[in-house]
């Protein structure tokens, strides 16, 4: 007998929405039956394996048609393919909703054959596939995984009862009622033909598996029904359930009806409270009373001026007045406590021993030379006179040279509290100045959190990437700093919680940043710039050996004699395996040499009790950088100049050539930046404007053609310190000079042929000194950077000081040309 195809809604259930695959709304649909009804057609078409679906959070019961979102590649693959060739399909539910790729573990034992019915594609772009279960199987094995999961599976036949079983017949009875039931207490009208098709279908198999799939209960409980064989126990389980669900709904209706009531006798239960506080205070037994004294205690051994206290004594006897079940009296009393609680002007002492402040930064920290002197520098300034604002200092560098670690050193040596908070991704301004009173769970913003959290009104705090504040609609954070970083203004700041005026003047702020680009002008006004420059290789070996081993040995529970690093082994390290300003690579770099070391020893195998840079290839893997080293002086118009990187200075080639043509035109290539493409065309023009100079004859720019290239063309490079170089290059290439051997150059050019001076010098000599280069010409102006660079750092250079481009010229190139002249 064919279906009459009636469907219903039945009900919704929502899931969450992050699971991509087989979740969604599971809506049973339900297929009117007579009772001789065989929803199992086609059954015998199934063979030993069988294509499987893993289905999350769900549960198909045979005779039960529902729909299933399906998102998994592999989920779609096996749909297509089974409306292709017209095959059923095994539905299984997952153990674990998060499991992506289920093995045969992951998937509980009993599933149900399905036939796919429809395939939907939703205007929200998912794919909703409608399956109807057959029979129920268990899966053997899982045979394979590609392109979809197959498993073998062995048919199971349920257990129905005998016809003519009045006790059977009573049990189906029981739940048709109780489901229906069910169904009124979950929809607030059901239709009637619905109503009607569950009171008459007589397909008995089909109405308990529509039940059990549409019972509100978890997924865990629903596979617990269908590994049940036998009908009858299956439906004295299902029963149990609905009694079980049924009073719950009741209960929670109950609750509903009784806060509804609540809520309508509130004016009622407010003249009743006002009774029991009168009767409270005639019996004298206030219930917060106690609480109250003790907040006067606290109160009396505040040093707090009398505007606070006013608000103080306002605030206490409002909190007095309000009953503890009231809801206002949790919001008072936090209020009150925060006011307390604060460190009004309760100051640690500073510790003003300088000695004992330096060898505290000089322990924690290698190099820093500023940042240490400008803490010296006000350390003194406190001792002779006693009173000062603390400064708000800005300390900017590359990531991992230790801004942030440098604030507990800072506080350590002051003998103040330490408290940071990470600006990072910060967007609401209430996190800042506080939300007001009037929300509900205000709170304080971070800064008066933390005064609470240190205890006292001088912390040293740390405002860590305040380059990375951001803003939305809730506001912009960065301009709520500026009154916290103004000390014209800190003395008083306005917390919109606290709402009283709170001295931030003597906090010692320290902010900490990567990039002053993204920071606001007002903002950077307001702060002392520090910066904290890359390290050098002297520097990182020094901080290696001090501070990164001993900490590293400690965290592997290796000792001092049991490892020790070769001084060749830690450059090594650094030149090869790493390639930044600070320290971090470096650091988990020793880290991993540490690990194999520490396996080896908990293996009872030798280990070496020197790391030499022989054992770094076994220990590192292969060389990750190289570095660029000088090639001679063989060629015309390849000239060495010098370049400034984030992760340290770099040598850079400037290569020049010339071909046939008409002339006048030039080729850029290498990656180059506007500032840089300008830079060639200057060097160019002027090389024109002065060929008489440089003894050129007018005809070679009339046909030749030139071209510049920077190797190393897929890293960008911009800015105009390598002017000077490419003048050098086009004068050597038009002349055919050889270049001076083991030179190297930097500096701006201007039309005038004036030599400009440029920065990042330290870095930009320390890689020429590691390209083993011997002479650098910089600029006149750039003799004060060396000046401030540790003299053991400039031995086995020579500097040569030029103004003009035509200095550089007669210092960089020889009288001796190419052996193969092009012209």
């Amino acid at each position: 007998m064919k279906n009459k195809n009636k469907i219903r809604l039945l009900s919704q259930e929502s899931f969450d929405d992050d699971l991509d695959d087989n979740l969604g709304i599971v809506m049973p649909i339900l297929t009117e039956c007579d009772k001789d009804e065989d929803f199992s057609g086609g059954i015998e078409k199934v063979g030993e394996t069988i294509p499987i679906l893993p289905l999350r959070n769900m549960v198909l019961f045979p005779g039960v048609a529902m729909p299933v979102i399906v998102g998994r590649s592999k989920s779609m693959r096996l749909v297509h393919d089974a409306i292709k060739k017209k095959k059923l399909i095994g539905v299984i539910c997952q153990k674990d909703v998060n499991t992506e790729e289920p093995q045969i573990e992951d998937l509980h034992s009993i599933g149900v054959v399905a036939d796919i019915v429809r395939v939907l594609e939703m205007p929200d772009g998912t794919t909703t596939v409608i399956i109807q279960g057959k029979k129920r199987f268990e899966v053997n094995e899982l045979t394979d995984m590609e392109p979809y999961l197959k498993g073998k599976i062995t048919i199971k036949e349920d257990i129905v009862p005998k016809k003519n079983d009045r006790e059977f017949e009573a049990l189906t009875s029981t739940i048709k009622d109780l489901t229906i039931k069910m169904l009124g207490a979950l929809v607030a009208e059901l239709p009637k033909d619905l109503l009607f098709s569950i009171k008459n279908n007589k397909n008995i198999l089909y109405l308990i598996n529509f039940s059990c799939s549409n019972i509100p209960i978890n997924a865990l409980e629903k596979q617990e029904l269908l590994l049940i064989n036998d009908l009858r126990d299956r439906a004295y389980r299902l029963l149990f359930i609905l009694n079980r669900e049924y009073q719950l709904i009741e209960l929670k209706n109950s609750i509903q009806m009784k806060t509804h009531e609540d809520i309508n006798q509130q004016q009622k239960e407010y003249f009743l409270q006002q009774q029991i506080k009168t009767i409270q205070e005639e019996l004298g037994g206030n219930i917060n009373e106690l609480e109250i004294k003790e907040l006067r205690e606290k109160a009396a051994k505040k040093k707090w001026t009398q505007a606070t206290k006013e608000v103080f004594e306002k605030e206490l006897r409002k909190l007095e007045r309000l009953h503890p079940q009231s809801p206002d009296f949790s919001v008072q009393t936090q209020y009150v406590q925060t006011i307390v609680n604060l460190p009004w002007n309760e100051y640690s002492k500073d510790n003003f021993n300088l000695n004992h402040a330096q060898r505290i930064l000089d322990r924690d920290h290698y190099g820093l030379e500023k940042v240490k002197e400008r803490i010296i520098e006000h350390l003194a300034v406190l001792k002779l006179k006693g009173d000062m604002k603390s400064p708000i200092i800005c300390l900017y560098g590359p990531p991992g040279v230790g801004k942030t670690s440098l604030g507990k050193s800072v506080a350590e040596a002051l003998n103040r509290k330490y408290v940071r908070i990470s600006l990072g991704g910060l967007h609401d301004e209430a996190e800042i100045r506080g939300h007001r009173r009037t929300y509900i769970g205000a709170l304080c913003g971070r800064i008066i959190q933390n005064i609470l959290k240190a205890g006292t009104s001088n912390p040293v705090f740390i405002l860590d990437e305040i380059d990375k504040v951001s803003n939305d609609f809730k506001g912009d954070p960065a301009s709520a700093l500026l009154e916290v970083l103004d000390p014209e203004q800190n003395n008083a700041f306005h917390d919109n919680y606290l709402d009283i005026d709170y001295d931030l003047s003597k906090v010692m702020f320290i902010a900490t940043a990567n990039n002053l680009n993204t920071i606001s002008q007002p903002l950077l006004d307001r702060m002392e710039l520090i910066e904290v420059s890359g390290y050098i290789m002297e520097e990182k070996m020094q901080i290696a050996s001090r501070h990164l081993i001993p900490k590293q040995l400690e965290a592997h529970g290796l000792s001092k004699r049991q490892v020790k690093f070769k001084k060749k082994t830690l450059q090594d390290i650094i030149a090869s395996y790493t390639r930044e300003s600070g320290v971090r690579e470096l650091d988990k770099k020793i880290a991993k040499i540490m690990r194999k070391l520490a396996r080896k020893l908990a293996s009872n195998t030798s280990v070496p009790t020197e790391i030499t840079p022989e054992h770094l290839h076994e220990y590192l893997g292969a060389i990750e950088y190289t570095r660029d080293k000088y090639q001679g002086n063989e060629y015309a118009g390849v000239v060495v100049g010098l370049a400034w990187t984030a992760v340290g200075g770099e040598i850079l080639f400037v290569e020049s050539s010339l071909s046939k043509g008409k002339g006048s035109k030039l080729t850029l290539t290498g990656n180059l930046g506007d500032v840089m493409k300008e830079s060639a065309i200057l060097a160019l023009e002027y090389v024109h404007a002065h060929a008489s100079l440089f003894d050129i004859p007018e005809e070679l720019f009339e046909h030749w053609n030139v071209h510049v290239h920077v190797p190393e063309g897929a890293i960008p490079k911009d800015g105009p310190s390598a002017g000077i170089t490419m003048v050098t290059s086009l004068v050597s290439i038009f002349t055919q000079r050889k270049i001076k051997n083991n030179i190297a150059m930097t500096g701006e050019i201007t039309l005038r042929g004036k030599v400009l001076p440029v920065g990042g010098i330290k870095e930009k000599m320390l890689a020429a000194k590691r390209a083993g280069i011997k002479e650098l010409i910089l600029c006149k102006e750039n003799r004060k950077d060396i000046a401030e660079i540790n003299a053991e750092y400039l031995k086995g250079l020579t500097f040569h000081y030029v103004e003009d481009i035509k200095e550089v010229v007669q210092l960089a190139l020889l009288d001796e040309k190419v052996d193969n002249p092009l012209f």
